[in-house]
């Protein structure tokens, strides 16, 4: 068993997102493990790291939460561990989740700083697994060029077996390849792959919108996979949203609250992804049944409309079990720019 650690340099850089490709690409049995939760997610009456919970759904990995995340909490694990009793504790999970699989994928927090108060970050992971690290850097292409070069000119990497770095969500690859990758790899070290910017990884389906706001399926359960790629709260009267361009795009998501009737219709009418039903208010029943012929989801939540279009906006489309469309495209970019060969070994 090989034990890769995957860290990023900065919030939602496309760790999990690497991990499943990468897995995908592979085919074979592998082991995870995320030793400081940052998504914590209640199920089956357990505490779970999300990402842990996804690995351990898609790869019928050890559903035993404790065997993939230590805790979730600073307070709690500077409570519970020493260091020799942490460094202990790291080995004996990785045995575990490494058992009878080639790889361990060992994923670290949200930055290159969290959890280093608890000696949890991805350096002090590192040093204590002495296993190879790979770093993922993203957003625009000085921030990543400044990022990477920070870190090797002022942290001390010593004991660390960096085995490169993977640059995510680059909008133009040539143009980074010619302007930055020179300096990169002159002053800081290995790029394993430069993975291109897909919009299509920035969208989230309706089931993965039911879920993070506990809204309740009132139609068509079969379609929640369906793909949300625009939203359009519904205030305007349902003829006069039927004469906007915008309106006509059959992958949105109206927010409206239930008793708009004419909102619903002019829904339907334009081929709608999905409904959202503000203010726990329920359509008509004839209503309801027109919306179930369409096939087209309906969910109901107990906010108002512009707290529902407000947290819309601020949720990060994590990957789901059934993101199949996601899932293969991630497989399909790890193969096309990622050195998996230097990467796994």
């Amino acid at each position: 068993m090989k034990p890769l650690i995957v860290a990023s340099l900065r919030a939602n850089a496309g760790k999990t997102s690497l991990i499943v490709g990468l897995a995908e690409y592979l085919k074979r049995p592998v082991g995870y493990m995320k030793p400081f939760g940052d998504r914590l997610l209640y199920s089956k009456k357990r505490l779970w790291d999300y990402d842990a919970a996804l690995m351990s759904n898609m790869y019928a990995i050890d559903r035993n939460p404790e065997h993939m995340s230590i805790g979730f909490d600073h307070a709690k694990i500077r409570y519970m561990y020493t260091g020799d009793a942490l460094h202990r504790q790291l080995a004996e999970m990785a045995a575990v989740m490494g058992a009878g699989t080639d790889l361990l994928l060992v994923e670290c927090g949200r930055s290159i700083s969290y959890g280093s108060s608890v000696g949890l970050d991805p350096l002090s992971i590192a040093r204590s697994l002495g296993a190879p690290l790979v770093i993922i850097a993203s957003g625009g292409d000085e921030d990543i060029l400044d990022d990477i070069m920070f870190l090797r000119s002022r942290v001390d990497l010593s004991g660390i077996n960096l085995a490169g770095f993977i640059i995510n969500g680059v909008n133009a690859v040539d143009s980074f390849r010619e302007l930055y990758l020179p300096d990169i790899e002159k002053n800081s070290g290995r790029v394993l792959g430069i993975i291109p910017h897909r919009v299509e990884l920035g969208y989230f389906s309706l089931r993965f919108l039911a879920d993070r706001l506990f809204a309740k399926v009132l139609t068509c359960e079969r379609n929640l996979g369906r793909i949300v790629k625009h939203i359009f709260i519904g205030a305007m009267a349902g003829d006069t949203a039927l004469q906007k361009p915008f309106f006509r795009k059959s992958d949105k998501l109206i927010i409206t609250g239930g008793d708009r009737t004419d909102m619903i219709l002019a829904a339907i009418e334009s081929n709608s992804a999905g409904i959202l039903l503000t203010n726990n208010i329920l359509p008509p029943a004839n209503i309801l049944a027109r919306v179930e012929e369409s096939g087209i989801p309906m969910l109901l939540a107990n906010t108002d409309t512009n707290e529902a279009a407000r947290r819309i906006a601020g949720l990060q489309p994590l990957l789901t079990i059934e993101d199949r469309v996601r899932i293969e495209l991630l497989r399909d970019l790890v193969s096309s720019h990622v050195n998996v060969q230097a990467l796994t070994g």
